[in-house]
């Protein structure tokens, strides 16, 4: 087999910006976009290999069997040494954010509260209202672990009057990189017993581990029986394109599996579907090739923020590829807010992120998006190549030190 190549510098800048994704499209050709949690690689070979023969089968009808799930319980079992994925308690789902929207409604009712780590992924907070729920913020504490203290609190204030209430885990977390401990998981489904609060974990960037850390599913937890999670190969495989990801319940919660509606499954791609089973089956060499890259940007990333940009702080992320930047001690002029037309908070920019943006040519997340505590602070996707990453963070430095 030929060795399989850094993925991150499979591209220039020239080849990128002939895709027509939203992270390439939203912005000008000046800019450079290092916001929305999609990686400048080219596709896991084993991926496009499955998906062109489906193409060329005609193979484009709707989605059919158990096969993502038994790939999925294969690499959980491989990579994780996780044995406990139940085929029988698993279905597709057309994404993981479909997934989480129809947990919160076999857990919860309209009213009930539903509790996330701040600040956290925007779409957290979208969905919970659209559910017509109420969010509850349980901040994360100084180092960005889970403030276990703080949990219980919002556990207590979600549940009072005996109401039901659900905590949607970020495992790993966005944005800050945090990979959960087993210990932390272990105390969060204890208090979550302690005071019926149903868990639903978010997996999403679970393959995304890096080096000096290790994944813990939340289902592997003992304890974790009554909770549920959601997975996809969408970020690990670069694969937001081909919709399709897994709703898994724990052991004790088939009461509520059992009330699933029928037609909950029938959005995930049958391409999709064909593309995940074939990354979790045959692209772990090209994941390892990526984890590689990702380990070497992070090192960098945090070398050239710090000796670039004094005065902003960067959390070093164990998971992700995503950078958490406080840039609050930076005096930034104010900036006019700019919002997508839609009012979608994930495109819209203010301090930091908005300044980024006019003056360096920058495109990243505002933090302000992700909740209380997110003022001042940007997301930063490091899955791009080292020529691109180093442009980038001199264009904010000029932009700073042009003040």
């Amino acid at each position: 087999m030929t060795p399989i190549t850094n993925p991150l510098e499979s591209l220039q800048l020239a080849d990128l910006r002939h895709r027509t994704s939203t992270k390439w499209r939203r912005y000008g050709d000046d800019v450079l976009p290092l916001w929305v949690a999609e990686m400048d690689v080219s596709p896991a070979p084993a991926v496009v290999e499955a998906v062109c023969d489906a193409m060329a089968r005609g193979d484009t009808g709707y989605a059919f069997g158990t096969g993502y799930a038994e790939a999925f319980a294969a690499y959980a079992s491989d990579r994780w040494g996780w044995e406990g994925l139940a085929v029988d308690r698993s279905a597709p789902v057309a994404d993981v954010l479909s997934g989480v929207d129809e947990v919160i409604g076999l857990v919860t009712s309209p009213g009930d509260a539903v509790i996330v780590n701040n600040p956290v992924y925007p779409p957290f907070y979208d969905i919970i209202r659209h559910a017509r729920r109420v969010v509850v913020e349980s901040p994360l504490d100084e180092h960005a672990r889970i403030d276990l203290g703080a949990l219980e609190d919002a556990m207590r204030q979600a549940t009072s009057g005996g109401r039901p209430a659900a905590y949607l885990l970020c495992n790993p977390h966005n944005p800050t990189g945090t990979a959960h401990r087993l210990d932390e998981l272990a105390t969060v489904a204890e208090l979550a017993e302690r005071h019926g609060v149903r868990v639903i974990a978010d997996e999403i960037h679970a393959p995304l581990v890096l080096g000096g850390a290790r994944f813990v599913p939340y289902l592997s937890v003992p304890g974790a029986e009554r909770g549920f999670a959601v997975w996809s190969a969408s970020k690990a495989w670069n694969l937001a394109g081909l919709k399709a990801a897994l709703l898994m319940a724990g052991s004790e919660a088939r009461e509520d599996w059992r009330r699933r509606e029928p037609g909950a499954s029938h959005g995930a791609s049958h391409v999709g579907v064909i593309a995940h089973a074939a990354a979790l089956r045959d692209g772990r060499e090209w994941l390892d090739e990526v984890l590689g890259g990702l380990d070497a940007q992070r090192e960098r990333l945090v070398r050239l923020v710090t000796d670039l940009l004094p005065g902003v702080v960067v959390h070093r992320p164990e998971a992700t590829y995503l950078a958490w930047l406080d840039c609050r001690a930076l005096d930034l002029p104010e900036m006019p807010i700019e919002a997508d037309a839609a009012g979608s908070a994930m495109l819209t920019m203010s301090g930091p992120a908005e300044f980024f943006w006019r003056r360096a040519k920058v495109a990243l997340n505002d933090g302000a998006a992700f909740g209380t505590g997110g003022e001042g602070h940007v997301r930063l996707n490091f899955a791009t190549s080292r020529e691109i990453l180093e442009s980038a963070l001199h264009a904010m430095a000029d932009a700073v030190r042009s003040l």
